[in-house]
């Protein structure tokens, strides 16, 4: 066998470590394997997708918060009848186009003065419906102030704009009439408005009544023989 040939190989066994050592640099220069074409473009659409969502909800965030209007509200509650103050009206900003007829905030000099056609509430947004030039009572009306019991009066009580009878009784407490009822029939009124009871328990009901009815009405809450029955109606 030629010498020079078994030369060339190393018959020394190889130092510990050395080999391993070895193995792992031949896999750290591995190189690794590209991202598949199609991959990278469904990652690179997926980033537009999310990158116009994202645009899309600022937007509507933005247009959500910008777009918004000034309108009347009301401080406190005001009863049918009385003329609005400048301290029963407040600017509230609402989203544009909700649907709701209100009434911009920078009309309140216009509103300020007129009649509330109905009771309204503290809190309330104002809208035209709400509103009326006519003062209280109107053509062919009378105001009657009666006097009434807490037995005489509903337990679910009285609003203003509830429409209501006034009908004579026969005596308080089942007793007889000490005299003759001044109303023929029932006379139909509206709830202007309630106040008490004071210290003697009374309730003061305002009536609007037609002008024709207005002193039998008051004749016979002199009496205080009379009561109110709830009929269907605005409330």
């Amino acid at each position: 066998m030629d010498r020079r040939r078994l030369g060339a190989f190393s018959l020394r066994p190889a130092l510990p470590g050395r080999g391993e050592a070895a193995g792992k640099a031949s896999q750290a220069r591995v190189p690794l394997a590209p991202v598949p074409r199609q991959r990278r473009r469904s990652m690179l659409a997926l980033g537009v997708v999310l990158a116009g969502l994202g645009a899309l909800a600022g937007a509507w965030v933005f247009a959500s918060f910008s777009h918004r209007v000034e309108v009347l509200a009301l401080t406190r509650d005001v009863a049918m009848g009385t003329q609005l103050t400048q301290s029963d009206l407040a600017p509230v900003a609402i989203s544009a186009g909700s649907g709701v007829k209100t009434i911009p905030a920078r009309q309140e000099a216009q509103v300020t003065g007129l009649v509330a056609a109905v009771g309204l509430r503290a809190g309330a947004l104002l809208v035209p419906a709400d509103l009326t030039s006519a003062l209280v009572p109107g053509a062919g009306q009378q105001l009657v102030p009666v006097a009434l019991k807490s037995d005489q009066l509903p337990a679910s009580g009285l609003a203003p704009g509830g429409q209501v009878l006034v009908v004579p009784t026969p005596g308080a407490a089942g007793q007889q009439a000490s005299g003759p009822a001044v109303l023929a029939q029932a006379v139909p009124a509206t709830v202007y408005r309630v106040a008490g009871p004071d210290q003697n328990g009374n309730v003061v009901v305002d009536l609007l009544v037609a002008a024709a009815q207005g002193p039998s009405v008051a004749r016979q809450a002199s009496t205080g023989q009379i009561a109110l029955i709830v009929t269907p109606g605005r409330r």
